[in-house]
């Protein structure tokens, strides 16, 4: 028996609006959170080289900016996102006390010297000993975090010796030029401008206390599914940190825009910066168990983390 025109046409709308999720679902999707220091996806963000490697994967792309790496932790772990760029080392450790379900995919080497605590030039304080009592504008859970417990314990004071003032780079900066704080603990870019153009004094830096790695993570689900993808990130995170290094200027100019900062400030900052981008290994996680112990032991941790047990992916071969 013949079906009526319209049961029929009705029938054939149910079919194409049922087969519109699938249709859309064939198309992976990233979606990838960063901040503004996120020196190598800015590059990539850019120039569009990531939307074209992962075209042959049928992958589309959408980035989320953040103020600083626990959101984006925050946001990967709640599935807001997919991939976060670069985090300092203390990032992930906040994240995992947290119950964050994440992975490692790849990690910049050391970079001791792209952070600091900065005083201002006229400032009496000598030595890291001086900031007993005084305010210090840190940013919470971020690798300067680290550096400042650090720190401190070589110079004999714990967190308790200082007023920690939890601030944002951009705040954080200008409460020390308004006298808000009397130090201020900062990573590159924000430690280069900061003292080219205010004359702000290194009071210590992590060499020797910290090595300040920078980590790419994943949240689990998307680990467990989309290998080639992050296999392309890869690719793409590591070329772009070697053109950063073999061509300073042509970076320096590319991201003075997008930072607005000026090139001459974003060369110093980039030479302190290794951004030779790596495959995670457990071993190459060793510091990490140190510093989730020194976050725990100041009570800044809800609880003891075992930093073994994140979970790690590498590219084939690697």
């Amino acid at each position: 028996m013949l079906l009526p025109r319209r049961t029929l046409l009705a029938g054939l709308s149910a079919s194409a609006l049922a087969a519109l999720p699938r249709a859309a679902a064939a198309a992976r999707a990233l979606r990838i959170g960063y901040q503004r220091s996120s020196t190598l996806i800015a590059l990539l963000r850019q120039d569009g080289g990531l939307e074209r490697a992962l075209a042959p994967l049928d992958t589309t792309l959408s980035w989320h900016e953040f103020t600083s790496g626990l959101p984006i932790m925050e946001a990967l772990n709640a599935g807001q996102i997919d991939v976060s760029a670069d985090v300092a080392d203390t990032v992930p450790i906040f994240a995992q006390a947290a119950g964050a379900r994440i992975s490692y995919i790849a990690q910049e080497a050391p970079s001791p010297e792209a952070q600091a605590i900065l005083v201002p030039a006229d400032s009496p304080a000598k030595s890291v000993a001086d900031l007993r009592g005084r305010r210090v504008a840190v940013t919470k859970g971020a690798g300067s975090h680290y550096l400042l417990l650090a720190a401190l314990g070589e110079a004999g004071l714990t967190f308790k010796d200082i007023t920690p003032a939890y601030l944002t780079p951009a705040d954080g900066r200008a409460a020390l030029a308004s006298s808000g704080v009397e130090a201020w603990v900062a990573w590159d870019p924000f430690l280069s401008a900061a003292r080219q153009q205010s004359a702000a004094r290194v009071l210590r830096d992590g060499v020797g206390l910290s090595l300040y790695k920078r980590y790419y993570l994943a949240a689990d689900p998307y680990v467990a599914a989309n290998g080639p993808v992050l296999a392309t990130l890869f690719a793409q995170l590591a070329e772009t940190g070697n053109w950063v290094k073999a061509n300073p200027a042509e970076a320096a100019a590319r991201l003075a825009p997008l930072w607005k900062i000026e090139p001459e400030v974003i060369l110093r900052a980039n030479e302190r910066r290794s951004y030779r981008v790596e495959a995670v290994t457990r071993a190459g996680l060793s510091e990490q168990q140190k510093i989730a112990d020194a976050f725990r032991a100041e009570g800044l941790l809800p609880r003891a983390v075992d930093t073994s047990t994140l979970g790690i992916w590498a590219p084939q071969g690697r």
